[in-house]
């Protein structure tokens, strides 16, 4: 959803208070009224809370002590109102705070109120009352100290501060749109599809900046595969507003300068950050362009016979042979009012699957590739932050064999000791390139690892 509603992101910022043992409901909800009505400014009569159904003494509170009206107050079961740590464990009932943002951000529903998903009723802040602990067997004790925690995201309170109707247009954001708007010559508030397109640039450019500060490079494996699913749907908006060299770094170096004065670190970071995104979108436009082509074809071809599913195999085809991820597959079509066969792309995973566990392949092996490995030796990946770079060669084989020269026309295999060339893996198609030196020229039609 992110892009497409008005408060989802990958990356928020959230603000807390907690209590060990210390004070409880009364003080918890007595001092989170306090700094919204009186610190920050918010309207009582505009305020709402829920409270767990059984909760009588959180109403209570609310009612007697705080004086929020019976009216402005909401009962809902577990489902929306107790919080846990998962099915055994710390829980207790919560309490949300809401704001009524009036009739214009109503949906059409007529029953329209209180947990409603559009943005009418906009949830603030959650009091968690962590007051009992529950067994394997579900039963729930009395904790000795209770304790209170509680969440409330930055972007959604300063959104109701500066009086903006979504977070994207908030100070810590709206300086990366301005960026955008620049760099596609589109403004925002142009049309739907261009707003999508910006707000996910906007939220992807933060996410990137702060993941890869964190340490957290792009790779095809847990967090890292995250944080470049994140780039590449970054770099697939862009290309629906005419971004067709690489922009995102460009937006994220916006992010420096607004986090800053409390995320110094960041800024020190920035070069090293803008050179592993930039070397990202490099890396993945040829693939997207391609598959953008074949998928736009294809859904041509599938919209002309009059149908709107996307078969699964053509999904498969797109993800184990040109490396293009599923997430923007999904989003294209999105876009289009069409649907996936998601069973089909999983079916055709799961054939690819039972293929390469049935059938082994035993494959001659060069000793000099054996002999590299059993002396440690092995190439150093550098392309996060460069492109190019000088390198020795270590081993030339042809035909499985170690060769010290390779003529004109031949195709051999050729490990160095550096290499800027990222291998084949998970769905992604090798580099490829070139290898020059003095009179000496190699295409290089794919990359592998053993």
């Amino acid at each position: 959803n992110v892009g497409y509603t008005a408060r989802h992101h990958t990356f928020f910022e959230m603000l807390g208070n907690f209590s060990f043992g210390d004070y409880f409901k009364e003080k918890g909800i007595e001092f989170a009224w306090d700094l919204l009505v009186n610190g920050y400014g918010l309207p009582e009569d505009k305020l709402l809370v829920s409270v767990f159904i059984d909760d009588d003494e959180a109403h209570d509170i609310w009612n007697k002590n705080i004086g929020v009206p019976e009216d402005r107050i909401v009962r809902f079961g577990e489902k929306d109102n107790f919080w846990s740590m998962g099915d055994t464990g710390p829980c207790g009932p919560c309490s949300e705070i809401l704001l009524d943002r009036g009739k214009e951000f109503a949906c059409d529903r007529p029953d329209c109120s209180v947990g409603c998903e559009c943005d009418r009723y906009l949830e603030i802040w959650n009091l968690v009352f962590m007051q009992f602990n529950r067994d394997a067997s579900g039963k729930m004790a009395p904790l000795p100290k209770p304790s209170i925690d509680t969440g409330m995201g930055l972007e959604r309170i300063v959104s109701i501060i500066q009086n903006v109707p979504t977070n994207y247009e908030i100070d810590l954001i709206i300086p990366i749109i301005n960026k955008t708007e620049n760099l596609s010559e589109k403004q925002l508030g142009d049309s739907s599809e261009d707003d999508i397109a910006m707000k996910v640039i906007a939220d992807h450019s933060r996410a990137a900046a702060f993941l890869i500060g964190d340490g957290i490079m792009p790779s095809n494996e847990g967090r890292g595969y995250v944080l470049r699913r994140i780039i590449r749907r970054a770099i697939r908006y862009g290309r629906n507003i005419g971004l067709t060299r690489p922009f995102l770094h460009k937006t994220t170096s916006v992010v420096f300068d607004i986090m800053k004065p409390v995320y110094p670190e960041l800024s020190s970071a920035a070069s090293f950050i803008t050179n592993i995104i930039k070397n990202e979108e490099v890396r993945f436009s040829e693939t997207l362009d391609k598959g953008l082509k074949l998928l736009n074809d294809n859904l041509l071809e599938i919209k002309a016979k009059g149908q709107k599913e996307i078969p699964g195999q053509l999904i498969f085809k797109l993800y184990d042979t040109y490396g293009f991820p599923l997430d923007i597959v999904k989003d294209v079509v999105r876009d289009k009012n069409m649907s996936l066969d998601i069973q089909g792309f999983n079916n055709a995973m799961e054939e690819q699957r039972a293929k390469s566990r049935s059938i082994i392949i035993f494959s001659e092996i060069s000793d000099a590739y054996k002999k590299l490995s059993s002396e440690g030796i092995k190439p150093e990946f550098v392309g996060y932050d460069k492109l190019s770079c000088n390198a020795k060669v270590l081993v030339i084989v042809e035909n499985s064999n170690e060769v010290h020269e390779a003529s004109s026309g031949k195709e051999v295999e050729v490990i160095t000791d550096f290499t800027p060339f990222y291998a084949e893996s998970g769905g992604q198609a090798g580099d490829t390139g070139k290898i020059t030196g003095t009179n000496l020229l190699l295409e290089i039609s794919d990359t592998v690892k053993d």
